[in-house]
């Protein structure tokens, strides 16, 4: 049986992870956050000294550092959940994440996972378009920039950062240039994805939408 997964995309601040969380609490599925993935990676490479424009060194780095996602995010055996979120890995994560290599080995070690756990509910940037092109439900998240920021904000705060709310919205213009005008894997909605604009949604409401187009199919009775 071809495992079953539903590709979750977005920019950042536009509700992946919370409504791919609940998603596949709905559907009886694991989740996998692609971008925790490109952000140990990033650490990885920051702790190592490497230049994250460096691609060659970066990608034989990629190769041997030990990453697990989960719950917690382990770097080569360390609990790293909190340190990739930090601003020196946001600021550098659109640059490691456009090194080809390095998506080829992360794209390669995703398909692995999903192939593990029998399916599951991916979210990333490239997931309905790269990934899993032939996911039966591609979700497409968006969001106003105010949104996005405001969400982004909050997250920051939770985490006991110092960061204005200009700063954020500045940063999540920065890497949305990045991550969409990159020549490998462009972040943008699969020709087939569902897009959801979720400004103004509650993660009820966007989630309730989800269930519907899962119903519609077939995923879900």
């Amino acid at each position: 049986m071809t495992p079953v997964v539903v590709a979750v995309d977005g920019p950042a601040g536009s509700g992946k992870s919370t409504v791919a969380r609940a998603i596949a609490a709905e559907l009886g599925l694991e989740v996998l956050d692609t971008g925790a993935m490109y952000r140990a990676v990033t650490l990885a490479v920051l702790q190592a000294g490497v230049d994250p424009d460096d691609d060659r060194a970066v990608a034989d780095l990629a190769q041997v550092s030990v990453i697990e996602v989960g719950e917690v995010v382990w770097v080569n055996g360390v609990d790293a959940s909190h340190d990739i979120r930090g601003p020196e890995v946001t600021g550098a994560v659109s640059r490691v994440s456009a090194n080809p290599s390095v998506r080829d080995l992360l794209v390669e070690r995703q398909r692995q996972w999903v192939a593990d756990h029998g399916g599951g509910v991916v979210e990333g940037r490239d997931i309905g378009t790269v990934v899993f092109p032939d996911s039966p439900l591609k979700v497409y998240l968006t969001a106003d920039s105010s949104t996005r920021a405001a969400r982004r904000h909050l997250d920051e705060q939770v985490a006991q950062r110092q960061v204005g709310v200009d700063d954020v919205r500045a940063d999540l213009q920065r890497r949305d240039a990045l991550d969409s005008g990159r020549a490998v894997a462009p972040l943008r909605p699969a020709p087939d994805a569902v897009v959801i604009d979720t400004s103004g949604m509650s993660v009820e409401d966007v989630v309730k939408r989800v269930l519907q187009e899962a119903r519609s199919v077939g995923l879900v009775e």
